[in-house]
């Protein structure tokens, strides 16, 4: 993290930074990188100091396969159904299918995470921030 946030931090210095009243288009870039270097220090100063017994329980015990293959197929099905359904039916899918990684998840807590999270995308990205990505194929809003 600290190796992306410095890169981010140098390549952004080629662009004009700007100031805080008139940033310009290397700012972003450059406080990005910043913020990723001191998170990443954060990261390795927590991983320095943790006790040998916390070490210890770091990994699970058995593998994940079923949270791992949820992570994986989570952004797939968003990009397949976004290109050919829309908005709507990819965001649900895509947090539907992530919240079934867990294993407390049920389809119930899984179904009404996706709707609400889908609500309000919905209204975030299309009706507030104007997104040109249609809600459902065929139908603009």
């Amino acid at each position: 993290m600290m190796l992306l946030g410095l890169g981010a931090a140098l390549e952004g210095q080629r662009y004009g930074i700007g100031t805080l009243t008139r940033m310009g288009p290397g700012f972003f870039p450059v406080a990005l990188g910043v913020i990723m270097i001191f998170l990443g220090i954060l990261i390795a100063g927590s991983a320095y100091v943790s006790t040998e017994e916390e070490k210890e329980h770091f990994f699970p015990t058995e593998n994940q396969w079923r949270g791992w293959l949820c992570i994986i197929l989570s952004p797939i099905f968003f990009i397949v159904l976004g290109e050919f359904v829309g908005l709507l039916p990819a965001t649900f899918a895509c947090v539907f299918v992530a919240a079934l990684g867990d294993k407390e998840a049920t389809l119930k807590s899984s179904f009404i995470l996706a709707s609400g999270v889908t609500f309000f995308g919905i209204i975030l990205f299309s009706f507030i921030l104007k997104i040109t990505f249609p809600i459902i194929r065929g139908v603009w809003f």
